[in-house]
């Protein structure tokens, strides 16, 4: 891997921090490595660039809301059987990254995909407010049926004659 993990949110006071606020162990991201698919030049059949990160959904230190709206939101990226659906037990995040050319900007990539995942999950979507239809809206809809209604009933009365 690379020596100077600086960059990328690891502290020694609680492992790498993967989202504003939220750490995990280094042993909860699992790295490995493989070798690139697609053209490439020299490189591409000799180095073992492409990033492949995969998390546990159950090892994230998040609330079963949360886990939730990362299962929902990261779906294509989700390996693994779950009984009840809410992304627990069994599931893992495999997000995989091969645009650049070295191992470190890949893990980087990687990394970055999933602090957006986790911050657009962390986000509680705003609950849906039922309103009524006004006054004016439900006499426009009973005038609008009422004229149609009389526009068949007019070409009735026309064919017959």
């Amino acid at each position: 891997m690379d020596g100077g993990r600086g960059d990328i949110g690891s502290t020694g006071e609680g492992g790498i921090e993967i989202a504003p606020g939220l750490r995990v162990p280094e042993g909860v991201l699992r790295f490995s490595f493989v070798a690139s698919s697609g053209p490439g030049g020299q490189n591409v059949n000799k180095r073992a660039t492409k990033a492949v990160l995969r998390v546990a959904l159950a090892d994230l230190p998040v609330s079963g809301p949360v886990r939730g709206r990362i299962a929902r939101l990261g779906k294509g990226w989700l390996v693994g059987e779950d009984g009840d659906g809410d992304g627990g037990v069994g599931v893992e995040l495999v997000i995989a990254a091969d645009e650049h050319r070295s191992q470190r900007r890949n893990r980087e990539a990687c990394l970055d995909r999933l602090r957006e995942l986790l911050v657009r999950a962390m986000v509680r979507p705003k609950p849906r407010v039922r309103t009524k239809p006004g006054r004016g809206a439900i006499e426009r809809r009973l005038r609008a049926k009422r004229e149609q209604g009389e526009k068949k009933k007019r070409r009735q009365d026309g064919g017959e004659e």
